[in-house]
This record gives structure tokens, sequence and C-alpha cells, in this order.
């Protein structure tokens, strides 16, 4: 696969975009669920309600929908469900994926439960994980679907491993069941795939693996599919220039959190994959205005031109409250708007490094 040379993104833009040039928007994945949706899974959990798995599934339907529409309305020209079906990053995939078991939950920080799973016995695919996720949210909007996958090195990080002999072994093999995820997802349709590594920033010594993971989830994969690649916290100068190798159209870094004070990092070398840019942090709920937001976009072409530029939050918006991560959306969305106007009139001077 040569990502580096493949277009993927004009496929992203609105038919009737209004400019010339194209920042496209979306968000990394997580929003946060509606409140009536927890107590859904209250109830369902609950043998004392009759409220049955059809009963937890129309409201997860319904989740899916609203939070699809919110999106929308913010004017994300890729949209996510919100996760909506998705309880944690590594459990949700846990459960779906053979070879896992469960003993209860650990702590993880400060009064933060985790249900971690144990690796027992070889991983193997079993069934379609997000398949059903996808057709869905597909069915009920009209604008292209992103599916965030959470990789395999955080699943196999974040696991109990009490079967292979290196957590490098574990993750190979979980590659090659993401790899099936991603044929599933493309023959249903899917041309943007987003693979979640925030483990690699707990330990970016690990880079190598990563690297070789991406490899197996990108083999096969038709070049009109957009790959990307999340990585949240950390220092990045331990890993680049070292992922500029690694097989994906972009890479979604977390940057706003920390002002912006790691971008020198990815100006030398060049860096030569698409940036999508957290521009809202999504660790405050104080909501930055569009002027805010439009000068964290320029400062996204200190690295990259306009047309590698991807504009997005930090991160998942999950913890935030709700109508806090709209407002982040919709301000998002206008700032990239007018950065795009002001890029066509020739107000913005382009330098990159």
């Amino acid at each position: 696969m040569t990502a580096n040379l493949v277009d993927t993104r004009e496929q992203f833009r609105p038919p009737e975009h209004p400019t010339e040039h194209f920042l496209l928007t979306t968000v990394v994945g997580s929003y946060p669920k509606p409140k009536w949706l927890n107590r859904a899974r209250e109830l369902a959990d609950d043998p004392a309600h009759d409220f049955s798995d059809d009963h937890l599934r129309e409201a997860l339907d319904d989740a899916a929908r609203l939070i699809t529409d919110e999106h929308e309305r913010a004017g994300l020209d890729v949209v996510v469900d919100g996760e909506m079906r998705r309880n944690e990053m590594v459990e949700y995939f846990a459960h779906r994926i053979d070879g896992y078991e469960f003993n209860g939950p650990v702590k993880v920080w400060g009064h933060n439960y985790f249900d971690k799973p144990s690796v027992v016995d070889a991983v193997r695919y079993d069934e379609p994980w997000l398949v059903d996720e996808f057709e869905f949210t597909t069915g009920v909007t009209t604008r292209p679907v992103k599916v965030p996958i959470t990789g395999p090195y955080t699943l196999a990080s974040w696991s109990f491993n009490e079967h292979y002999e290196s957590v490098e072994a574990l993750a190979y093999d979980l590659a090659d069941l993401v790899n099936e995820e991603v044929d599933r997802l493309v023959d249903a349709g899917c041309r943007y795939v987003q693979i979640d590594e925030p483990a690699l920033a707990t330990t970016p010594d690990d880079h190598a693996i990563v690297g070789e993971c991406l490899e197996h989830i990108a083999d096969g994969v038709p070049e009109n599919v957009r790959l990307g690649l999340h990585v949240c916290y950390g220092d990045y100068s331990r890993i680049y220039p070292e992922i500029l190798d690694m097989p994906v159209h972009e890479f979604d870094l977390e940057l706003a959190n920390g002002d912006y004070e790691q971008l020198d990092v990815f100006t030398d070398p060049e860096f030569t994959k698409d940036l999508a840019l957290g521009v809202v942090d999504v660790h405050t709920s104080n909501v930055e205005s569009v002027a805010e937001v439009k000068e964290n976009i320029r400062r996204g072409f200190e690295v990259v031109p306009p047309e590698r530029l991807t504009v997005s939050p930090d991160c998942g918006l999950k913890l935030l409250p709700r109508q806090v991560a709209f407002q982040k959306m919709a301000n998002m969305v206008q700032a990239a708007r007018e950065v795009e106007a002001e890029l066509d009139a020739g107000e913005i001077p382009v330098e990159t490094a």
C-alpha cells in the first residue's frame, strides 16, 4: 500500500462545497451518551425489570441515530455515531474476540474501574465487530461515515496476557484480526478507517511493533480506503519521524491540550503524511471561540499545506457535557469554513517546513 502517494481525501468533499480549498472536518470517535441510554443499560442489566435485549437494541439504535444527526447539525464532513454501542475501547472488542475472558473490574485511576480482560487462548476472529454499526449509521445519514477501531497494540497492552509469550506476539495476531474486520467493513462500503493506539504514547519505544501491526492491517486494503492512526498524550519526539514509515494516510494527534508545544517536532524532518490536527481541547468544558479555533487551524499550516490538513478535536469528546461537545464541534466546523474562504481569498500566507 502506497499510503503517501494516493489521495484519499477528495472523496469526502461535499458535492457543493462552496470553496476551492477543503479542510476535512471530522471527530475522533466517542461522544457523550444521552443520560437515558445509560439508564436503559442499567435496566437491561437488572433482572428485576422487564427490559429485554430488544428494548436495549432499540435504545442503542435511537442513540446512534440521534448522535449521528447531531454530528450532521454541527456540519461535520465525515461523521461517526459517537460510539453509542461501545462501553469501553478495549472491553467492547475483547467481548467479540475468541481467546479473551473477563474476571472482574480493576481500578485504573481515581474512582474509575475498567473491566480489564485476560487473553487465555489464541485469539481468533469469530464474527464481524462493527459492520452492523457501520451499516446502521450509513443508513441514517447522507454524510460519509468513519469507523474507529481500537488498535491491536492497545488491545494487547491493556489486557492481561496469560497465553502468548510476549505482547508483541499477541499484537501481531490481533492485527490479523483487525485486517479481517477492515476487509469486511470495506466490503460493506466503508472508505475511512481510523486505528486508535493510545497505548503507543505510553510505551513509545514499541513504535516498531505498532508499525508492523499496521503493515498487517493495511495488507490488501484498497488504495481508495483512507487509513488513519490516532495517538494521544505522550512525548511525540520519541516516535517521530519513525511513524512516517507506517502505512497510513493520516496521523491524528492531540496537540491543543498542550498548547501546541510539540508542534515543532513535526517540522524536522518534513511531515510527509496528512495531519489530523486537534484544534479543540477535550479536557476542558471551556468552549473555544471560532476565532480561537481558526488560530489553532492556522498552526497546522506550519506542518502541512491546507490540502493535507484534517480538522478534528484532540481526542474523543465522551467525557464532556453533551451541549459543550456539540458547541465545540459547531465552532470547529465554522472556523474551518471561514479559514477555507480566507485561503481562497489569499488572505492567509501558508509556509510549511
